[in-house]
C-alpha cells in the first residue's frame, strides 16, 4: 500500500512509520519536515499537499495540537487552537482527502484517553478528542467507494512518559508496540467507524 502519514516525525508517528515502512510505501507529511510539508490547520495547505502527492491507499494523521491550561485561564482563542488544528485539521484531511483516496482505502485519525478520562488542564484537548470520536462514527456512515475511517485513541504512551507523567497520576504507560497495533488494526483490518481505544 501507499500510505500517507501526517505527523510521521512525532512521538507516535515515528513508531507508526517504523512499523509500516517494513512492507509499505510511505509518504511522510509534516509542518516543518517530511516528504511533503503541510499545515493541517490550513485547508489550502492540505489541498496543495494532495495535489502534490496524488492518490494513496491509506491516510493516517498523528498530528494536531491543543492548548493545555487551567480552565479558568483558557481564552476563546485558546480553544480555537485545538479546534483549528487537531479537530478541523483531521476533519479536513478526510473531507479533502476522500478525493485522493483509492477505492477501499482507509483514514486513521488520532485522539487520546482524554475524551473518556480527562485530567486537570485538559478541557480544550478533551473537548476536541470527543468531537473527533463523534465525527468518525458519523462520517463512517456516509463515506463512499469502500472508504473506511477509524480513530486510534491511546492512553499515555511510554515514549511520552517523561513529558506528561505528572498530568496522569496513577495511569499505566501504554507500550509503544501496543499503541502501534491500533494503527495496524485500522489500516490492515476491515473496521470502520471504530474508536480503537488503547488504554491501560
Amino acid at each position: 500500500m501507499k500510505i500517507l502519514i501526517i505527523g510521521g516525525n512525532g512521538t507516535i508517528g515515528k513508531k507508526v512509520v517504523a512499523h509500516f515502512a517494513q512492507k509499505h510505501e510511505l509518504i511522510i507529511g509534516g509542518r516543518s519536515k517530511g516528504d511533503v510539508l503541510v499545515d493541517i490547520a490550513d485547508s489550502t495547505s492540505i489541498q496543495e499537499m494532495f495535489e502534490t502527492i496524488g492518490q494513496v491507499d491509506a491516510i493516517v494523521c498523528a498530528a494536531g495540537e491543543a492548548r493545555w491550561a487551567k480552565f479558568e485561564d483558557l481564552s476563546e482563542e485558546d480553544f480555537y487552537i485545538g479546534i483549528r488544528s487537531k479537530l478541523m485539521g483531521q476533519v479536513n484531511l478526510v473531507r479533502i482527502g476522500q478525493n485522493y483516496l483509492n477505492t477501499d482505502g482507509s483514514f486513521t485519525l488520532t485522539t487520546g484517553i482524554l475524551a473518556d478520562d480527562p485530567v486537570v488542564k485538559t478541557t480544550s484537548a478533551a473537548m476536541v478528542n470527543g468531537a473527533i470520536h463523534s465525527f468518525v462514527k458519523a462520517a463512517s456512515l456516509e463515506l463512499k467507494n469502500g472508504h473506511r475511517i477509524n480513530v486510534v485513541s491511546s492512553g499515555l504512551v511510554e515514549d511520552a512518559l517523561e513529558k506528561y507523567e505528572s498530568y496522569f497520576p496513577g495511569h499505566n504507560a501504554i507500550p509503544m508496540k501496543k499503541m502501534v497495533n491500533g494503527y495496524v488494526r485500522s489500516i490492515e483490518g476491515k473496521y470502520t467507524g471504530e474508536i480503537i481505544r488503547i488504554y491501560d
